[in-house]
């Protein structure tokens, strides 16, 4: 089930400038990571460890130190992992910004990558190896959707056997299945000494908390029809 589009317009741009300015320096991100892959490998992991989160480099001040918290949502892992992250903050990330304007909206994507990732860091605080990836900011993208949309309409692609098809459903179904699917898996990482992970369950989990504050980075008018329910 992979999100593909919203399906409401917007209220006050049609044109999503900093969604697409996000999606594309990301794929130029990985671009670099792929090249430096083929041509220079010693380079792409000091590249990945000095930008990507590395829980012991932050608590030791080591590397790029706070600031791997923005630029480790940079980095992606892989082709599958960038094309999930920027297909669901293309769904959602669209009337997001269009309620908070290109650059409140780059501020609070921001805000939640980096909260994202201090509870990510503080969940591994032991470990030496690199978190990345935009999940954790667009967790909280998702969450500020449900909060402004609660009754707003996502185009999926639902696949089975073998064919798939395109399925409009409520946003709130959508992102309540992917924040309550995150619980179990986060608590067992915590709670359980042996269970190892690629995902970074706790980086979802506290991005999606930091999108609840999306309040605060809403434009006047849109800020004005949120605190008086008015449809956005």
């Amino acid at each position: 089930m992979i999100p593909l589009s919203n399906l409401q317009p917007n209220r006050y741009t049609s044109l999503p400038i900093m969604t697409l300015t996000l999606i594309v320096v990301n794929m130029l991100a990985l671009i670099l990571q792929f090249l430096l892959l083929e041509f220079n490998r010693d380079g792409y992991f000091q590249l990945i460890f000095l930008f990507g989160s590395v829980p012991t480099f932050v608590m030791s001040q080591q590397g790029a130190g706070a600031l791997a918290s923005i630029t480790s949502t940079f980095l992606h892992g892989g082709l599958l992992h960038l094309a999930s992250n920027m297909l669901i903050l293309w769904a959602f990330a669209q009337r997001v910004e269009d309620a908070c304007g290109p650059w409140r909206f780059l501020a609070f994507y921001l805000f939640c990558g980096v909260v994202a990732d201090i509870i990510s860091t503080m969940s591994r605080s032991t470990e030496a190896i690199p978190g990345i990836g935009a999940s954790g900011a667009v967790y909280g993208i998702m969450a500020a959707y449900l909060i402004l949309y609660p009754k707003g309409r996502i185009q999926m692609l639902i696949f089975y056997g073998f064919g798939f098809w395109r399925v409009p459903f409520r946003a709130y179904w959508v992102i309540l299945f992917y924040f309550l699917t995150e619980i179990p898996n986060a608590l067992g990482v915590l709670l359980i000494d042996d269970v190892q992970s690629s995902v970074a369950h706790w980086a979802h989990l506290g991005g999606f908390f930091a999108g609840t504050l999306i309040f605060l980075f809403l434009r006047p008018d849109a800020f004005h029809r949120f605190r008086n329910e008015l449809p956005l």
